[in-house]
């Protein structure tokens, strides 16, 4: 113990005369401490030294160093190795309040608080490859996760793992690379790659690889945002990002192929919904805002979505250009012949909100929509393609025609059938600007449950059945628009029908069919 003392002693002389940095060695873990701010180390009663606040037992320390290494304050850095273990690096400022365990490179930090530090969050750098390991974090404190150029896979569970339940940035750094990967193991209850139970903030100028083998890719038990981040997302079983209270895209670029929904935003909780919210604070609405960045989503599960959004699905353009681009093949999902679940494109239980961007939206499933709203449908401008290429499921004619109530009767679906549809709304459709083309190969193109109204904006719709069909009233007084019907009415109103202005072609397929169906 005399003789460690005296090592120390002569570490501190060394480092008071060089200015340079204390490295303290604990197994894979290393402790740097700059000399302007270690200060006084004490030694007590021959077992333990203090540095910085940080207790190491002598027993426990492997080596101590004296460098020029320069420190970054408030960092972690984590490097995973191919052949052997994971080394953690600890910044001095920050020791005190992580106690980092090491087994390979399965790397778990104890984070406790760290308000004392400036007020400021501690950053964890992930770097390296590892084929068997996983970045996991138990606090109650926000921090930023830095992807330096990673590749991490994980065959047991998540690839991060957060357990904080405040808010968590993972920003890969500009100009790297990095693959975050799960296992696959249906019988293990991990929720996804990326798992927080707090909010994900999605950044940074690099780009990222997300592989859910398991269930979901991101899983976020609060929202998740989206900012400037390269980001390719796979899940082969669940949702490509799956988040509750609500979903922001700003910018970046995102490509998700998912073995569910591409994005689902749900509520937290049921009993205590807000709606939207200034700056999003407390909120929990279920919404999804879309406002920038190129998205581009693949879905083929039966009865998913590409993007669904429990609350209000907004699409606009805000500092930046909106490109979003879906592709779905699911068909219908009949796991409750009583409940039937159609696939769509873009799906939303309150309202959709488009103001606007540019979209082009693709249903090949059978009975899918491409845009399907429980609620109401409002567009005041964008750019929309909407496609639904597939056929109906259920009904007596594969091309539209018939509809229960016949022909030109009430088009509602019984629990049996599932008409594939270009948009559908169960509440008002309401267009005032923006350009919205419409084709559907086996029933109606553009449907409202209640009444559609459109002042503006140009509207081109193609259908086998009808072409523009309201259940309620139809109201047309600005704008172009077109409905086009090859087997039915070219506009179809189950009350009544106003034409006051704009301009407007109707074009049904023939006698008996008409080009306005009023009534």
């Amino acid at each position: 113990m005399k003789r460690t003392l005296l090592y120390i002693v002569a570490l501190v002389l060394t480092i008071a005369a060089t200015a340079q940095t204390l490295n303290v060695k604990v197994g894979n873990v290393v402790y740097q401490f700059p000399a302007a701010q270690t200060g006084e180390m004490t030694y007590a009663e021959g077992e333990t030294v203090t540095i910085m606040g940080k207790i190491f037992s002598l027993s426990d320390i492997d080596e101590m160093t004296v460098d020029d290494t320069k420190v970054t304050a408030n960092l972690v850095d984590i490097a995973y190795s191919t052949g052997g273990s994971a080394v953690v690096t600890v910044a001095g400022n920050v020791a005190q309040y992580v106690t980092p365990t090491i087994s390979g490179n399965h790397v778990t930090i104890a984070q406790t608080n760290t308000a004392a530090v400036d007020d400021d969050e501690i950053t964890y750098q992930l770097s390296g490859t590892t084929a068997d390991g996983e970045f996991a974090l138990d606090g109650s404190y926000k921090c930023t996760v830095s992807l330096a150029g990673v590749s991490l896979t994980n065959p047991s569970g998540p690839a991060i793992n957060i357990g904080n339940k405040k808010r968590i940035q993972i920003s890969a750094k500009n100009g790297t690379v990095n693959t975050l990967t799960d296992g696959a193991d249906a019988n293990e209850g991990w929720k996804g790659c990326i798992y927080s139970k707090g909010q994900i903030q999605l950044q940074g100028k690099g780009s990222l690889t997300v592989n859910g083998n398991t269930k979901h890719a991101i899983k976020s038990g609060d929202y998740v945002t989206v900012k400037n981040l390269t980001l390719t997302v796979k899940s082969t079983a669940g949702d490509g990002i799956s988040c509750n209270k609500y979903f922001v895209m700003n910018s970046g670029d995102v490509t998700i192929s998912a073995g569910d929904d591409g994005i689902q935003c749900d509520l937290e909780d049921d009993d205590d919904v807000t709606g939207e919210t200034t700056d999003h604070e407390d909120e929990n609405s279920g919404n999804i805002y879309i406002q920038g960045g190129t998205l581009n989503i693949n879905t083929s599960a039966a009865g998913s979505k590409g993007v669904k959004a429990v609350g209000t699905l907004y699409i606009n353009e805000s500092s930046t250009t909106t490109n979003i681009t879906v592709t779905n093949s699911g068909g219908v999902n009949t796991s409750d012949a009583s409940d039937l679940v159609a696939s769509a494109c873009l799906k939303a239980d309150t309202a959709i909100d488009i103001s606007g961007g540019t979209m082009t939206l693709t249903n090949s499933g059978q009975g899918g929509r491409a845009i399907n709203s429980d609620g109401t449908l409002n567009i005041s401008g964008g750019h929309i393609i909407a496609q639904a290429q597939g056929t109906n499921y259920g009904s007596s004619s594969g091309q539209g025609g018939f509809r229960p109530g016949g022909w030109g009767g009430s088009s509602s679906s019984s629990s049996s059938h599932k008409y594939a549809k270009g948009v559908k709304a169960d509440g008002d459709i309401t267009i005032t600007g923006g350009t919205v083309n419409v084709y559907s190969k086996s029933h109606e193109g553009l449907e409202s449950k209640g009444t559609i109204t459109i002042s503006g904006g140009q509207v081109y719709v193609q259908a086998s059945d009808d072409a523009i069909n309201a259940a309620s009233h139809l109201t047309i007084s600005g704008g172009y628009v077109c409905g086009y019907s090859t087997g039915n009415d070219g506009l179809d109103s189950n009350g009544n029908m106003y034409i006051k202005g704009g301009l407007v072609y109707a074009i049904c397929s023939g006698s008996p069919e008409v080009a306005f169906d009023a009534n």
